[in-house]
């Protein structure tokens, strides 16, 4: 079965380690399309830092007066039981989510049959999916990839019909993760990973090899 068929819950988030996850995107993936988005702030648990306002335009005042990232458990805890999660580096993204829940409840290996795992990965990471097979590309990053693959188009539509107000530019969650999620649809649109699975993808992005047969390479 194509990797397309399995739900795929795409995260982004502006936050960082000391104020925790300010705000939150998330894109679900199936059947080769967006299926839902979400998308909330969060109460900052310290104050902002300047330069990260400047990235990601988010004041603590903002973010006053909505629950905290920890009180969004059974969303994330949820979407693990469903699906894989993806992010462009999703180093960031699952260190944050380790913050505040060291472990979810026992959810399926996506990468092997059959077993669970208490870990918020295996990752699906797009910026490692196109390091694997677009290394002759300069660099790696989010808005670099959008523009050479001209998606640029579709992240305007969709952010135009998904996003809040004012925040439909890079570094704002939902924007960022619809980006992502267009790097990943697009892959599937390639021959070599139209029919992958999930398993073979998830290798292709960790390393983690399938227990499944057929190889991507």
């Amino acid at each position: 079965m194509s990797w397309q068929a399995q739900p795929v819950h795409v995260l982004d988030f502006e936050g960082s380690p000391r104020y925790g996850v300010i705000e939150y995107g998330v894109v679900t993936l199936q059947n080769g399309e967006v299926a839902r988005c979400y998308t909330a702030l969060c109460a900052a648990e310290e104050d902002i830092d300047e330069r990260d306002v400047w990235l990601h335009g988010l004041r603590r005042a903002d973010t006053d007066g909505h629950p905290p990232f920890r009180e969004h458990w059974d969303f994330f805890n949820g979407l693990r039981q469903t699906g894989p999660l993806a992010a462009h580096h999703a180093q960031v993204e699952h260190s944050l989510l380790k913050r505040s829940w060291p472990y979810p409840t026992a959810a399926p290996d996506f990468s092997r049959a059959d077993c669970e795992v208490t870990d918020w990965g295996p990752w699906l990471d797009t910026r490692a999916l196109y390091q694997r097979f677009h290394p002759e590309l300069p660099e790696h990053k989010l808005g670099a990839l959008v523009k050479r693959f001209e998606l640029q188009e579709a992240l305007d539509q969709l952010a135009a019909e998904h996003c809040p107000p004012k925040r439909s530019k890079y570094h704002c969650a939902l924007y960022d993760t619809l980006a992502a999620a267009l790097l990943l649809l697009r892959l599937g649109e390639t021959p070599a990973l139209a029919e992958a699975s999930l398993p073979q993808l998830i290798a292709a992005s960790t390393g983690i090899q399938p227990d499944t047969q057929g190889e991507l390479f």
